[in-house]
């Protein structure tokens, strides 16, 4: 995603000038991103950014009026609405709009960047005391990735800016890569790449005279574990008040906002309390192949519920005719921290971005609101991969164990949102700007108000009466429409139970037949290929179907990837598992969906990062 990248060093203005600018190539990856640099050789302080063009952060550095305050953003923040009067009053010059108000609230605050609410990454100058100060939000979920070396301390949003200009970085951290199989993602802020690591959440890191001189934090989630919980009703007005009152934010700013509308809960709590005037806000949904998705059918009725316009997005033959592009694609934006079946997020919100450049989300309502673990440990398989590889991966177990058995909504807001949500917002970011209300700071801070806030719930709906009196208290209309698996609506009690148990069974029913099918019913399946019984479950909730994709039109990708003799020499491969895994799948008997996106990513993050690298990079695994 567009963000700074730089150096701190003493080396020779010459030298460092000419890296940066590789750095900041290194991450201009659209023809719609601006981008820039600003020196300041006394310092050793040699900084760069990319920006989507018009976007909150487009337009750096900011400079207050004496020239010696020099900030560069990136990202978006939603200030209190008498802070920018606060600062004219002061008498601060701020033209109206856009993000110029924020360095002359670091020049005043000096608690900065505590005050400030989003998602954002940035430097702070302040010449007159010669100190440079890198930082990022609370949540550490706009990313900087660094590398500390003898010639400097390098930092970027993107980590292959850093591999740039350090080539011999490109060697694999076989722990980090055997968390993102075990896991999804890597954690404690480590990467795949062995020497970069990434700053972590909170952070306010102070350089001097060309090196680090502190590193420390300015938030510790502690401060709002500790509040004084409030029994659930005085909690739920504090929540209701708070989504009320600070929901205009999102939707503040000069670019045009559309809505990614789903037929869930927390994308209708926002079209509850947000009340637009008929056809000011774009809403859309992706769509899928087979059928219109529950997600799609409740999300027309919402937008015409609320006076919207409403299209879909499709994702069918077109993206899959360009599979190879998007997969590549994404996980070469995300520096390997997506796999390949996020290819089809990367081709949606291309689309998305032609509606409007600002995509407004409900993303982190159901784990900020109802606590939910978003992923878990998995072992990898060891038929698949070698000894050393699984015990790799198997490490990420006793880290999750530990992470997990401590307050829920911390787990959730300051480990789960960066390390495994990140992968996905940054290739969304690379379109288009995202903004959720969910991670609001008074919001995230009323949550954990809650007596239950420390413990992970069960279900989806546990908790969802909060979630459904936000609704019913904005928009009674809105509660007359069921959600997508079936809660709810106007229909009699009966009825409901029915819809209920229903789609529920197709939820599930989807979900084995498209990905969690078992061996035993795979083979089942392929016997009755003849008839199609794809038909009868495909696109009811989701729009990726894999399982099939990867059997039919894009076996040809899955045998050149994964059949190539580079693949299947890999050091932590077993070759005949990883033939019998892609002949099984397209011959239809067995179904190793999972195992074909570990595979194809961790092929692509190799050739993309990895090959070719310094011929003094050592073996990463050994074959016994």
């Amino acid at each position: 995603m567009p963000g700074i990248v730089g150096l701190i060093t003493k080396m020779q203005r010459a030298r460092a000038e000419q890296e940066l600018l590789r750095m900041v190539d290194a991450i201009r990856h659209e023809s719609f991103y601006e981008s820039g640099t600003w020196i300041d050789e006394s310092s050793g302080v040699y900084l760069g950014w990319t920006a989507r063009r018009n976007s909150f952060s487009d337009g750096m550095p900011l400079r207050n009026e004496r020239g010696d305050v020099v900030l560069v953003f990136s990202g978006e923040e939603y200030p209190e609405p008498e802070t920018i009067e606060n600062l004219k009053k002061r008498g601060h010059e701020l033209p109206n709009g856009g993000p110029s108000y924020l360095v002359h609230l670091a020049e005043d605050d000096s608690n900065f960047p505590a005050g400030l609410n989003g998602r954002f990454h940035g430097m702070l100058i302040n010449r007159p005391q010669a100190k440079a100060t890198l930082f990022n939000d609370r949540y550490g979920v706009h990313r900087i990735y660094y590398h500390e070396s003898k010639e400097g301390f390098y930092f970027a949003a993107e980590a292959k800016a850093i591999l740039a200009v350090r080539p011999e970085l490109r060697k694999p951290n076989p722990r980090g890569l055997g968390e993102l199989v075990s896991c999804g993602c890597t954690l404690e802020n480590r990467t795949i790449f062995d020497g970069i690591h990434v700053l972590p959440t909170a952070s306010a890191w102070n350089f001097e005279d060309g090196a680090i001189r502190s590193k420390t934090t300015y938030f510790q989630p502690q401060e709002w574990e500790n509040q004084e919980p409030l029994q659930p009703e005085a909690n739920y007005e504090e929540l209701r008040s708070v989504f009320a009152r600070n929901l205009p934010r999102y939707f503040a700013g000069e670019q045009p906002i559309g809505i990614s509308l789903t037929g869930g809960l927390d994308t209708r709590m926002i079209m509850a309390w947000q009340r637009e005037p008929p056809g000011a806000i774009p809403c859309y949904s992706f769509g899928g192949m087979f059928r219109e998705s529950e997600d799609v059918k409740l999300a027309r009725q919402i937008a015409e519920t609320c006076g919207q316009p409403f299209e879909v997005i499709p994702i069918g033959e077109k993206f899959l005719s360009k599979f190879s592009h998007y997969a590549e694609r994404s996980v070469y934006l995300t520096d390997g921290c997506t796999y390949v079946n996020r290819a089809s997020d990367l081709y949606a919100n291309e689309l998305a971005a032609q509606i409007s450049p600002v995509r407004l989300t409900g993303n982190y309502g159901s784990e900020i609101l109802r606590r939910l673990r978003a992923f878990k440990f998995a072992e990898p398989a060891s038929s698949l991969f070698c000894p050393d590889f699984v015990a790799y991966g198997n490490q990420a177990k006793v880290i999750y164990s530990e992470v997990i058995s401590g307050h829920a909504l911390s787990f959730i807001a300051f480990k789960q949102t960066p390390w495994h949500h990140y992968g996905l917002l940054a290739l969304e970011e690379t379109q288009l700007s995202l903004r959720s209300p969910y991670l609001d700071n008074d919001l995230v801070r009323a949550s954990f108000r809650g007596t239950d806030s420390g413990r992970f719930k069960a279900d989806l709906f546990e908790t969802g009466e909060d979630c459904v009196r936000l609704i019913g208290d904005g928009n009674p209309d809105l509660l007359k429409i069921r959600t997508d698996r079936g809660f709810g609506g106007s229909s009699g009690p009966m009825a409901s139970r029915i819809t209920r148990s229903f789609l529920e069974f197709t939820f599930k029913a989807e979900y084995a037949y498209d990905y969690g099918m078992p061996q035993w019913l795979a083979g089942i399946d392929n016997r009755l290929s003849w008839s199609h019984p794809e038909r009868l479950f495909l696109g009811r909730h989701k729009f990726n179907h894999y399982r099939v994709w990867y059997r039919e039109p894009l076996s040809a990708y899955v045998r050149e990837m994964l059949l190539d003799s580079r693949t299947l020499s890999r050091p932590y491969l077993n070759r005949g598992a990883v033939e019998a895994v892609v002949h099984g799948h397209l011959k239809g008997g067995r179904n190793y969906t999972a195992e074909i996106h570990q595979l194809l990513t961790l092929e692509l993050i190799h050739r993309l990062f990895f090959d070719d690298s310094s011929p003094s990079a050592r073996p990463l695994f050994n074959k016994s």
